[in-house]
């Protein structure tokens, strides 16, 4: 049995992530892999791991910014973030997510928001939350050649409506629209969708319905790839971690431990050691061995 080729053999396109949905269920599966980027260096690092897409997610607003939410992120800031990623990605996706406020405005006035993401920033998609009710944005944004990454099941942006951060889709009604706003966002256009916080069933039943890839998060392993959130995977994050967010590594406390050794060498006199300075030249002993000159008197 022949197995799909892998994303990271060259560089990732829109067309290269719809190929990698399998005919069907029994079909080999190239698994897409996704994680957040805010910035150049981890950008840089990222692509040349492999990582098939790189979102700018507005998760920079809790993260990085320190907001409580990612409500408060700003259309500038996302902007500002996505130029530093385009800086540092060569081969992987760059998705930009487009934060409240810029697509909850008029039709003309989203997709103007959109270019300047695709235009200015670099991103070669962006992603909005919510199903049914994106369709027309979404078609529209298609049709101006700008490619939509879909995302719906718990959708940040609507933590107030929703009334928290809760899986979606536990009941039949809820089941069945979860379904609904996916198909939703398929028909429309969008090349991928995001599920979060979806009962795995539920997420592999959407999965094998869709023509599009499936991008999951908190939605099982059934789904055609996967996203983290980057500070998640690597144990920067404060506070509460989702059920779903593995840890890999703990570099808060490598980074802890690193800076207290830097503030005990600098407080004890270990660094900078003779090796890290710089030497005189022989002229500037000379000029530093002569007795300082008196400022004489006018």
């Amino acid at each position: 049995m022949s197995v799909a080729p892998r994303l990271g053999d060259g560089k990732v396109t829109v067309p290269g992530i719809l190929a990698r949905k399998p005919a069907s269920s029994s079909a080999p599966k190239s698994k897409i892999t996704c994680l957040t980027a805010y910035d150049f260096p981890t950008a840089r690092l990222l692509d040349q791991a492999g990582v098939d897409i790189l979102l700018v997610g507005d998760s920079v607003g809790m993260v990085v910014l320190g907001y409580e939410s990612t409500l408060p992120v700003t259309f500038e800031e996302i902007l500002h973030h996505t130029r530093a990623v385009r800086r540092g990605t060569q081969r992987a996706l760059l998705v930009a997510d487009m934060p409240y406020g810029s697509f909850h405005v008029t039709i003309e006035e989203s997709v103007r928001n959109a270019v300047r993401l695709i235009k200015e920033g670099g991103a070669e998609a962006v992603k909005i939350e919510g199903g049914e009710r994106r369709i027309e944005l979404i078609a529209r944004l298609v049709e101006a050649e700008i490619p939509v990454m879909g995302h719906v099941g718990l959708t940040p942006q609507s933590i107030h409506a929703l009334g928290g951060f809760h899986v979606q889709g536990k009941t039949a009604d809820a089941a069945r629209q979860l379904e609904r706003d996916a198909r939703a966002v398929e028909s429309a256009g969008a090349f991928a969708v995001v599920l979060e916080s979806v009962p795995s069933e539920l997420a592999a039943r959407i999965t094998d319905k869709l023509r599009i890839p499936t991008i999951g998060i908190g939605a099982g392993s059934h789904c055609d790839g996967q996203v983290l959130v980057l500070h998640d995977l690597l144990g920067l994050t404060q506070g509460h971690k989702p059920k779903f967010a593995r840890q890999y590594t703990d570099l808060s406390a490598e980074i802890s431990q690193v800076v207290t050794g830097y503030c005990e060498d600098v407080r004890s006199g270990n660094f900078p050691s003779e090796a890290e300075s710089f030497r005189s030249t022989n002229e500037l002993r000379d000029y530093l061995r002569a007795p300082a000159l008196v400022k004489q008197r006018g």
